[in-house]
């Protein structure tokens, strides 16, 4: 039996003793933990960590979220690795059926969390209140920016213009142009109406001016316009709500933690950004779309791992993300003890690079047209059954859903692999702006930054799991996002916020090579 086995067992032995039932995902953070302390034959490290967590945890269930942040603090933050290795106080992988779930109560004018067990089937009225929330998270946003922010003195005294939002009921009773907030919607086929949580009204797009991004069914847009007397909304211009500021949200909202990696106080944050700073050698590789059952596609992947196995240090983090196959794995998908060797295949390969293997991570997430229950988002982790031979010959592979959050220090970065700007692009109600710029990439993440979502997109078009919409979520606005499409490679910095596409290494043989301490990104090709 290997000395990982082994150790994984004592673990688990530990927990078992003490009451606890301790998850997958929690092991491998432990784990990571105890190879801190190579020398530690009597599990010391462990009990200091059991005795802890009696104090602060009262389930008897640990997940990866409960024992995260304890080890951040038991590791303290002067405990950086000399070795390019990434262990768990700089390093959380948060699967997105872990994130938690916050709702704005707009009476007290604050969020709260929602503490019990969420079902993947949802009642009827799970469904209304998806649109609801993602509605009050922007409005709240909104409420805080100066042009559209009720004064709270003369409105001759602020240096901004003041345009106040009226409700759609209220349009009934009022003249002049006004500005309202809501919801796209086709509620009759070629009517396009705008809902709040008040009314809805139809609308007018003959005579509109737009901003950039994609304007979609379901988007959440401010317009500006005049009710006509046949009861439509003639709309002017329109746009999406405004962009805030990351630190604005933050600084509203500093008691939540709405990432999942776990809330930090202040000396915590300050020693943690002071470490990713001096991060300099850690480098995430990601690539996209890696075909197991092509050979081309597995000899251009060991050409990419024997680069980086040459290099003086290693990259701390590599992220694979699917498809993982060339055709479907559909109904008709019947080859799935081939893919469960390729897997393993891969996990050779991975092998015969012994620096890699050992100072490396591994993450892989799933694809749009990979093996899983259904195409919903979120979608769960690869099967155990196709990635069980990969696992036990590379104890460092982590496999997640997708979309996927990653906390590097204190970085928030959030991986999604969707072939969106198609999709997008084909859901468009109206011709997007090109007053601003004409590349479609940059409309796409001005859209999804904007919306705080990562699929806008119509449920019909993209069907979501409604009780988990909240895990597509980018609130407050991440530093990084990754958006793993089929198209181009690209990369875009907008709002404080770096975004880019790897491209599809099978068909264009590229991948990115990513300084989480700068936030550069290097597009690369073979």
């Amino acid at each position: 039996m290997s000395s990982t086995s082994q150790k994984r067992k004592k673990i688990q032995k530990k927990f078992k003793n003490r009451g606890y039932n301790l998850k997958f995902d929690a092991l491998d953070e432990i784990l990571v933990f105890a190879d801190q302390f190579p020398d530690d034959d009597d599990g010391e490290a462990i009990d200091l960590l059991l005795d802890n967590l009696q104090e602060t945890h009262k389930s008897s269930t640990v997940d990866a979220e409960s024992v995260r942040g304890l080890i951040n603090r038991l590791l303290g933050a002067h405990n950086a690795p000399e070795e390019p290795t990434t262990s768990a106080s700089s390093l959380a992988i948060i699967d997105a059926f872990l994130v938690p779930k916050f709702g704005y109560d707009s009476v007290k004018k604050k969020f709260n969390e929602h503490k019990s067990s969420l079902p993947i089937h949802g009642e009827a009225s799970a469904k209304t209140a998806l649109y609801r929330e993602r509605f009050m998270l922007l409005s709240q946003r909104v409420s805080r920016a100066e042009h559209f922010s009720r004064p709270a003195f003369d409105a001759e005294m602020s240096q901004f213009e003041n345009n106040e939002i009226s409700s759609i009921q209220s349009l009934i009773s009022q003249r002049g142009r006004k500005w309202v907030m809501g919801v796209i919607s086709q509620l009759e086929d070629g009517h396009f109406y705008l809902e709040d949580l008040s009314a809805s009204v139809e609308i007018d797009l003959s005579k509109y001016k737009i901003t950039t991004g994609f304007f979609t069914e379901n988007t959440i847009i401010l317009a500006e316009g005049e009710m006509q007397v046949n009861g439509i909304f003639q709309v002017i211009t329109c746009g999406f709500p405004p962009l805030e500021d990351r630190d604005k949200t933050l600084k509203a909202h500093s008691e939540y933690d709405f990432f999942g990696g776990g809330t930090l106080t202040k000396e915590e944050t300050i020693k943690l950004a002071d470490l990713e700073r001096q991060a300099v050698n850690d480098t995430f590789v990601i690539l996209s779309d890696i075909w197991l059952d092509d050979e081309e596609v597995m000899r251009k992947l060991e050409t990419v791992l024997d680069g980086f196995e040459s290099v003086e240090t290693v990259p701390s983090l590599f992220v694979f993300m699917g498809n993982f196959c060339s055709r479907p794995c559909n109904l008709s998908f019947g080859s799935y003890s081939s893919l469960r060797e390729q897997f393993g295949k891969l996990g050779r390969m991975i092998g015969n690079h012994p620096r890699l293997k050992e100072n490396s991570r591994f993450l892989f997430i799933p694809g749009p047209e990979d093996a899983g229950p259904s195409t919903v988002l979120p979608r769960c982790a690869l099967p155990k059954y196709l990635t069980e031979e990969l696992r036990n010959i590379i104890p460092n592979a982590i496999f997640s859903s997708n979309p996927c959050r990653v906390k590097f220090y204190n970085q928030e970065i959030v991986f999604f692999r969707q072939d969106l700007l198609y999709r997008m692009r084909r859901s468009c109600l109206v011709t997007p702006s090109s007053e601003e710029t004409n590349d479609p990439f940059k409309h796409l993440v001005y859209t999804i930054t904007h919306q705080s979502h990562l699929c806008p997109l119509p449920l019909m078009v993209q069907p979501i799991i409604w009780n988990y919409d909240h895990a597509l979520r980018l609130y407050p606005t991440p530093h990084t996002i990754v958006l793993g499409d089929k198209s181009e490679q690209e990369v875009c910095k907008f709002g404080g916020t770096t975004c880019f596409n790897p491209g599809s290494f099978s068909t264009d043989s590229t991948f990115v090579a990513y300084r989480p301490s700068t936030q550069e990104v290097e597009l690369s090709a073979l």
